[in-house]
């Protein structure tokens, strides 16, 4: 018996209800920026927000699995209603595992964004693998979507758009801004 063809990105994000998210690089610019009191500052885009918030309206659960820790993801998730959040987790292949049980999801069914080599034992159990323009190299060699624009400029909203547009959904997730 023949295999089958390989999955287009678009059959690929029309599986997705878990879409879980990197934080450096992916939701930020991967930039880090000290405070004066050394604290941390990061720089997030609405459009990424407001594109997660979509998803979620639309039935697609968010998570972010960040090898660092910082007060901020927890405001900025907060503030996004994302309620599963796991930080200074350098095994994120575990974490991700967990993530999709607890969530009763196989791993075809979730889909990931990141940006580096830390990120590829996700992304290589993903249904959906996902990255950002300056990622590097080895992740975006095998990303099944990269995002335009780079990280913190609105590579999330694009990749939650494809999502939505790939399960038949966009349309009726603008309708109400278009009233």
């Amino acid at each position: 018996m023949a295999d089958s063809a390989p999955l287009s990105v678009t059959d690929r994000a029309e599986r997705v209800k878990l879409m879980i998210f990197d934080v450096d690089g992916v939701l930020t610019d991967g930039g880090l920026r000290y405070g004066p009191e050394g604290e941390l500052i990061k720089t997030f885009h609405v459009l990424d927000g407001h594109g997660i918030k979509l998803l979620q309206q639309n039935g697609v659960k968010t998570a972010i699995i960040s090898a660092r820790e910082s007060p901020i993801v927890a405001r900025r998730a907060a503030d996004l209603g994302i309620s599963v959040l796991l930080q200074g987790v350098h095994d994120k292949r575990s974490a991700f595992e967990r993530t999709a049980n607890e969530a009763n999801l196989p791993h075809e069914a979730c889909g990931f964004m990141g940006d580096d080599v830390i990120d590829l034992p996700v992304m290589t159990r993903v249904g959906f693998a996902a990255s950002v323009p300056n990622g590097h190299p080895e992740v975006i060699r095998r990303a099944h979507y990269v995002a335009r624009v780079g990280g913190g400029q609105g590579a999330v909203r694009e990749v939650c758009d494809l999502i939505l547009r790939a399960q038949g959904r966009y349309e009726a997730a603008l309708a109400p801004y278009l009233t």
